[in-house]
């Protein structure tokens, strides 16, 4: 996510930020709509796509940093885990006697340890080695170096004669727009960075398949979706996906991003089926206590629903804590896990994202969800299953939600509901008519499942 050492301007940014982001949910709360839930049982509206199931690791260590993450991380099952600091942590690129030489071994340990994890390697091609230029947010001293470096990094981890993974991504940069001061179409052009990244990808020999795409910043800003995306048609430049950073206690913030994306995609018909990516997510850009508990996790699930059929893969940050500076076991970091020095103590976020995976496998119609409450529907081995999240930041809303489930099967059902922490109840009922309804109470940030089992 991060270069160590953020300047006092962008954290007051963060600071500013955070008190709109607490006046809109104040107003939020004084207007908000509550819910009507009702699930159509015959209406399968196809495979639930795992969106949420990508996490990040950034800069909080330069070595073996998720090694002590591998079995904790298997059981969440992840799709990719997205590295960044490729270039600069992990002694990747030296120059001898002018000639640039590639060294992979820490990284390849990085790695090794996301394959173990059953998942694959999303590699953000920054910063800038040192080999290349004097500071590691620079543009290159050669550009053709630059080229040089990135198709030996494509041929090394997708190619048939090294690692020889199948659909690794690789994104240009990471959070160009902050860290290094890149525009778009100006002075220090990551179009620029881009073109050249793309040539270099290209030119890439004996690979698997693989992606390529950015820009990977802080937001989804129209001024850069749009240069990117228009340099990248008129040039007919290689893109597989779209990327950016969504940081938000306000779940909206992520579809205000996909018909900001969308308007500005109308332009460019041949790119409107590109992947869309937030490539980091999470519900605070800086340290925030919500991380520590279960604020965090309904954020989880909350944001989960909300990306849910309208982007492809987000990328929850960060897999585990880095060390704090006081030595504090919890301090309000992004991570799912405290710091191995700490007991790789899993958080409430962690289980979040297991109470996530174990949503069954066709979703089902949902409708009348309100400002707080929303809900994923779907069948698991033939049960009709409801997982509900009430997420408040403030953690203050509560509300009696009215349930009901259309057109079931008549007959005798044993009804399940368990919340969050494991309770559960179990009842027995019989339906004639095809309806079933109920009301459940949702505390502040509760997450609760029902289920509907034909007996």
């Amino acid at each position: 996510m991060q270069i160590v050492g953020l300047t006092a301007l962008v954290l007051g940014l963060f600071t500013s930020l955070d008190l709109t982001q607490k006046v809109s949910q104040l107003w939020s709360q004084a207007t908000g709509k509550k819910a009507e839930i009702v699930v159509e049982a015959d209406k399968e509206l196809g495979l639930l796509p795992r969106v949420w199931n990508n996490f990040g690791q950034g800069g909080e260590s330069s070595d073996g940093m998720l090694s002590p993450t591998v079995e904790a991380m298997k059981v969440i099952k992840p799709d990719y885990v997205r590295l960044d600091h490729i270039y600069d942590f992990y002694n990747t690129v030296e120059k001898e006697n002018g000639q640039l030489k590639f060294n992979w071994e820490k990284l390849d340990k990085e790695v090794d340890a996301i394959l173990k994890m059953g998942a694959k390697p999303f590699l953000a091609l920054s910063y800038m080695p040192p080999a290349l230029a004097d500071n590691v947010t620079d543009e290159p001293r050669d550009w053709a170096e630059w080229q040089m470096t990135v198709k030996a990094t494509i041929e090394h981890y997708s190619g048939t004669k090294g690692k020889n993974i199948p659909g690794v991504y690789y994104e240009v940069w990471n959070e160009p727009d902050l860290f290094g001061g890149w525009k778009i179409g100006s002075e220090k052009n990551y179009g620029q960075l881009y073109r050249q990244t793309a040539i270099a990808a290209d030119q890439s020999k004996d690979v698997q398949p693989f992606k390529l795409g950015g820009p990977a910043t802080t937001g989804l800003y129209p001024n850069w979706m749009g240069g990117l995306l228009k340099q990248i048609s008129e040039e007919n430049l290689r893109l597989d996906f779209i990327s950016w950073h969504r940081y938000s206690g306000e779940t909206s913030g992520f579809t205000d991003d996909v018909a900001e994306l969308t308007k500005i995609l109308a332009q460019y018909p041949e790119l409107a089926l590109k992947e869309r990516i937030i490539s980091e997510w999470g519900l605070d850009s800086g340290n925030n206590p919500a991380y520590d508990n279960q604020t965090g996790a309904a954020q989880v699930v909350a944001a989960a629903r909300e990306m849910l059929g309208i982007i492809n893969k987000a990328i929850a940050f960060e897999i585990k804590d880095g060390l704090d500076p006081e030595g504090k076991q919890f301090w309000g970091r992004w991570g799912l896990m405290t710091h191995e020095n700490s007991g790789l103590q899993k958080k409430p976020r962690y289980k979040a994202f297991l109470w996530l995976n174990e949503i069954g496998e066709i979703r089902l119609k949902l409708t009348g969800e309100g400002s707080w409450v929303r809900g994923i529907a779907a069948k698991k081995n033939g049960a009709i299953q409801i997982n509900l999240v009430n997420f408040d930041l403030f953690n203050q809303h509560q509300e009696a939600v009215p349930i009901t489930i259309n057109n079931l099967l008549p007959g005798n059902y044993e009804v399940i509901k368990s919340d969050f922490d494991g309770r559960e109840t179990k009842t027995q009922t019989t339906i004639d008519q095809g309806i079933w309804t109920d009301e459940v109470l949702m505390r502040p940030n509760q997450m609760m499942r029902l289920t509907l089992q034909k007996t």
